[in-house]
């Protein structure tokens, strides 16, 4: 078998690997609740987005349109991990089935390499079955680097629109408004995320569910601190009483704080933070840099004799030192991550 004919084995074998192990990872179950959720998440067509529809498919259209396609989203839907991605992707905020995430991951497990590969006829280098493999990898992860990055940026969209979002509910109650009405009141006056999520509460309200359970569920989809602190005093008040208005402006004086505090500490421990990140990429890419302009300059730490474990020992003093530095990066990040 030539080396072309292993590597490409080498890639489908880690790549069948890597989506079966995202696949069992991600098994949950959601049952019914799940299944309202999809719906009541369904974004309702306005007249402007009617006006403005183009009668020429998408390419986005097309893949939906696809029979194969089709039969595939049946079958993963019925899997227990499909709730959980499809989650994700809510939270994310990306317009994608499941079954088309999953064949974005695949595609890119095999596609990062395939460019390595293409890329080998000007860097000879890049073509060894190590760098197709970690290429395999990286595919692998930067779908799902992507979706957690969206997630973060969306999270922390909704964790800053969250303080004024309270003070306006706040006003709607005592201009008289139910607590209903001061919701309907933050999904038009209020920019996404904010206002989309709010407004799957009223649907799901609409549909029937408990307000609590509303609630709980929204909680549930976005996973921020502040609106958890937010769901629990309300549903303290709707048990035992008292003045809402009041209750949600101290609420909405301490998210700001908090809001405020962490600004402040992001600003103190930013040196800090850097310095994780050169720390634990400075070598490995300075590495990766020695290893494509003289692949011979790093042989010598492959090569036996000396040996250790059975393995070359230059294999294994890199490896040792690869496990310090990401000791070293972890001690760091826990240091700077203060919690408020």
């Amino acid at each position: 078998m030539t080396s072309a004919a292993f590597a490409l084995a080498a890639i489908a074998a880690v790549a069948i690997i890597l989506i079966a192990y995202a696949v069992s990872g991600a098994a949950s179950s959601r049952g019914i609740s799940g299944r309202l959720e999809r719906y009541a998440s369904t974004a309702p067509r306005t007249e402007e987005s009617k006006a403005t529809d183009k009668p020429s498919p998408s390419i986005g259209d097309l893949l939906k349109q696809s029979v194969a396609l089709g039969q595939f989203n049946k079958v993963v839907e019925r899997r227990s991990f499909a709730a959980n991605m499809a989650t994700d992707l809510a939270r994310a905020d990306l317009k994608l089935r499941v079954s088309e995430y999953l064949l974005v991951i695949a595609g890119c497990t095999i596609g990062v390499p395939l460019l390595l590969m293409v890329v080998s006829a000007f860097l000879p280098t890049l073509g060894n079955p190590v760098f197709l493999i970690v290429g395999a990898v990286v595919g692998f992860m930067l779908p799902r680097f992507y979706v957690g990055r969206r997630k973060r940026s969306r999270l922390n969209a909704f964790n800053k629109q969250l303080p004024d979002t309270i003070t306006l509910i706040a006003n709607a109650l005592r201009a008289g408004s139910s607590f209903l009405q001061a919701i309907e009141l933050v999904t038009r006056e209020s920019r996404p995320p904010i206002s989309t999520e709010f407004l799957r509460v009223i649907r799901e309200v609409n549909l029937g569910l408990p307000f609590d359970q509303s609630m709980e569920n929204m909680v549930r989809r976005v996973r921020s601190e502040d609106l958890e602190l937010l769901v629990t005093a309300i549903t303290i008040q709707h048990q035992v009483g008292g003045n809402l208005a009041e209750i949600l402006d101290s609420i909405a004086y301490t998210i700001r704080e908090r809001v405020r505090i962490k600004g402040e500490i992001r600003t103190l421990t930013a040196q800090q933070r850097i310095s994780g990140y050169v720390v634990a990429a400075l070598p490995i890419g300075l590495m990766g840099v020695l290893f494509v302009i003289s692949p011979k300059f790093m042989e010598p730490m492959f090569q036996k004799p000396p040996e250790a474990l059975g393995l070359p020992l230059g294999a294994v003093v890199l490896g040792f030192a690869g496990f310090l530095m990401l000791v070293g990066f972890l001690i760091i990040r826990r240091i700077v991550d203060i919690k408020v």
